[in-house]
């Protein structure tokens, strides 16, 4: 794996809502291809052996550009396929479990909503946090709206990485600005667009401005 200066900064989390298989795995290659710094494999409904496969998949394509892989929830298929990491939520495998199983080297995200929240997870071992919905978002996962004051205030107080994600599209992306985050979760935003590789291309440009 190359050393990403900050790979943080555009970070992908899939949604297969609407693609084929190929085209799914398509949409990665491109994004991939044209700067996503990270990608998250998040599958809500597919069984383990499914997860499994499309896990695979993915991999061969971030490893291809030496991207690390982040699978949400499942640290089974974690373990299963070499991934670099863990993203973990509320309702998931604690933290502190997490990093215990799969050793100091693994990059372990944790959802936080709160500046209680992030501390603890900060404290459990998590190497950086995803806050948010910060804006309003339509994809298929329960949210709860994270102003920006209180992301500035977890960014101010916790020593690791802090990604935003929910709702954030290019239109409103410079309401980040000053705030202190390492890099922003995309999902349909990337996943959905007519043109991945033009779309991936104008957000690290407005990152730029933004970071």
């Amino acid at each position: 794996m190359k050393q990403i200066s900050n790979p943080y900064r555009l970070y992908l989390v899939t949604d297969p809502t609407g693609l084929s298989a190929d085209g799914f795995l398509q949409v990665i290659d491109q994004a991939c291809q044209a700067g996503v710094s990270l990608v998250q494999l998040r599958e809500k409904t597919a069984t383990s052996r499914d997860l499994f496969q499309k896990a695979q998949a993915v991999k061969a394509i971030t490893d291809r550009y030496q991207i690390p892989l982040i699978i949400d929830d499942r640290l089974d298929i974690c373990q299963a396929v070499g991934a670099a990491g863990l993203h973990v939520g509320d309702e998931d495998l604690p933290v502190e479990v997490a990093r215990k199983i799969l050793g100091p080297d693994a990059i372990i995200g944790v959802s936080s909503k709160s500046l209680d929240a992030a501390q603890a997870a900060v404290a459990g071992g998590a190497s950086y946090l995803g806050v948010g919905a910060i804006f309003p978002t339509k994809t298929k996962v329960k949210t709860q709206a994270t102003s920006i004051e209180t992301l500035k205030k977890i960014t101010r107080t916790v020593p690791v990485p802090v990604v935003a994600i929910g709702g954030i599209k290019s239109h409103n992306l410079d309401q980040l600005t000053a705030s202190g985050v390492a890099g922003v979760a995309m999902v349909s935003e990337i996943m959905q667009a007519p043109d991945v590789a033009g779309k991936v291309a104008e957000l690290n440009q407005l990152l730029t401005q933004v970071l």
